[in-house]
């Protein structure tokens, strides 16, 4: 039978329209409300593990127990920094300039997911909308769907229980998870929150909509030579890479490490359940091949390794390891780009590996792996020069830099860090997005500015302009 879905997302927006109305006149105080009640009742222990059993048989991809700790760390996180915050009316009355400033919703929401957290991107992109009084309509990856519309149905349970219209939270039928729906939503909703791979996010911002995206991930650790503790350093690498087998755009897809430390950090990673498979070793080729079959022809990745286990894929790969190995390492000493496929992300706990003789040779690599893949994401770097972090601040292109902490389980906000809890991560003009920061439910409001007279604040051309440059001319 053939579906119309122009039709179809025609009847989903209208029914968001209708719910966001009645939402419109909700005092912050009822809002508030309906956030809590939906970051907790999605949190409950047992509800966040049956999701992320879910999403692993539906999509057989990650793990479950910490498809579990990131509901808990990135729900309970997105509501812990919007609690207590106006996003209702009047929210800011600056006497100085005379400025008042009201918050008001955008209308109905399109979220676009991906399948590798399509557990906790929902709950968190409803908690978004529901913060900031809009309507949501969720579009899960085709193999999300089923996950997608329980969690769905569970948060519009809630809202019903506490007397708020369950159409502000809704998802594509599993029956009408397609492109074809996933481009509509685009077009007939106010505005696009989009969290998924570049072909999709590059359809958000031409759908003719306001968009907020997010880009390519391909991140770069450095770890240089004043580096003391490197059991530290390789647990939370490996810790990072491995997580719910790499799911996060966020995970060291590349690391390079100075030549003075590199056989001290290699045996530290190895007592941290990470392989090394060495440059010359007729294993890289074996891994090469099952993580991109038709290289050299195309790069395409081998979905049936994406968010495998580390062991999984040497399995595939007919590579033997140690039996517990969490992450494999594959040495990259060579060019960049196409013909090295190793220089770029890899969905999985597979990562490159290059020497430095030093930082400066160290941010060279960095920059030429960027140039590749990756441009605008984030990267890391494990050292005790705070030099070095300004330096790369200051010429490497990218909207995040991680120091000394885990990347994956940073990059997207953490209790141990101040970056914004977010499943959409802005990765700038680099990375061909329109926002530089983690999205949060600021992000969904329109703001009304209301100004009254203040005195006259014209200077002089004397105050203005510098003795210099009167001169000058």
């Amino acid at each position: 039978m053939s579906i119309n879905y122009e039709e179809y997302i025609a009847g989903l927006v209208a029914k968001g329209k209708a719910a966001q109305k009645i939402a419109d006149g909700f005092s912050q105080e009822k809002v508030d409300e309906l956030t809590e009640a939906i970051a907790y009742a999605l949190t409950v222990p047992e509800t966040a593990l049956k999701f992320g059993e879910m999403l692993v048989e539906e999509s057989g991809m990650g793990v479950a127990k910490d498809k579990q700790l990131k509901m808990y760390g990135k729900v309970k996180g997105a509501f812990a920094q919007m609690k207590g915050k106006k996003s209702v009316g009047l929210i800011d009355s600056n006497k100085e300039t005379g400025i008042d400033t009201y918050a008001r919703p955008m209308g109905v929401i399109g979220a676009i997911m991906p399948v590798t957290n399509g557990e906790a991107t929902p709950v968190v992109k409803a908690l978004m909308a529901i913060k900031t009084r809009n309507a949501i309509i969720l579009a899960p990856h085709p193999k999300a769907r089923k996950t997608n519309w329980a969690v769905t149905e569970r948060i519009r349970e809630v809202l019903e229980k506490f007397g708020a219209p369950v159409d502000l939270v809704q998802a594509v039928d599993p029956e009408y998870v397609s492109l074809e729906s996933s481009q509509q939503l685009m077009k007939q909703v106010d505005f696009i929150l989009a969290t998924g791979g570049t072909p999709m996010v590059r359809q958000a911002y031409s759908s003719g909509n306001p968009a907020i995206g997010v880009g390519t991930g391909n991140v770069v650790c450095i770890v240089d030579e004043t580096v003391e503790d490197f059991d530290k350093v390789a647990d939370m690498i490996a810790r990072s890479k491995s997580f719910d087998n790499a799911t996060s755009c966020s995970t060291e897809n590349n690391i390079i490490v100075m030549e003075a430390v590199y056989d001290k950090w290699a045996g530290a990673m190895a007592k941290a359940g990470a392989v090394l498979i060495k440059e010359d070793s007729p294993d890289k080729e074996k891994v090469l091949k099952t993580v991109w079959p038709e290289t050299p022809a195309n790069h395409d990745l081998n979905r049936s390794i994406v968010a495998q286990s580390a062991t999984e894929i040497a399995r595939l790969a007919n590579v033997d390891v140690p039996e517990g190995t969490r992450v494999i390492m594959v040495e990259e000493n060579g060019g960049y780009g196409n013909d090295f496929p190793f220089t770029g992300e890899k969905l999985s706990p597979v990562a490159g590996v290059r020497k430095a003789k030093d930082f400066e040779d160290a941010l060279q690599k960095m920059l030429k792996i960027l140039d590749y893949q990756g441009k605008g994401h984030s990267v890391s770097i494990h050292t005790k020069k705070d030099e070095r972090v300004t330096k790369m601040g200051e010429i490497i292109p990218v909207c995040k830099i991680v120091v000394n902490q885990p990347q994956s389980l940073t990059n997207s906000g953490s209790w141990t860090c101040g970056y914004p809890v977010s499943m959409t991560l802005g990765c700038g003009t680099w990375g061909h997005n329109s926002i530089s920061h983690n999205a949060t439910w600021k992000d969904l409001l329109n703001f009304v500015y209301v100004s009254r007279e203040i005195p006259n604040w014209q200077p002089t051309d004397d105050e203005l302009f510098s003795e210099k440059i009167r001169k000058a001319f």
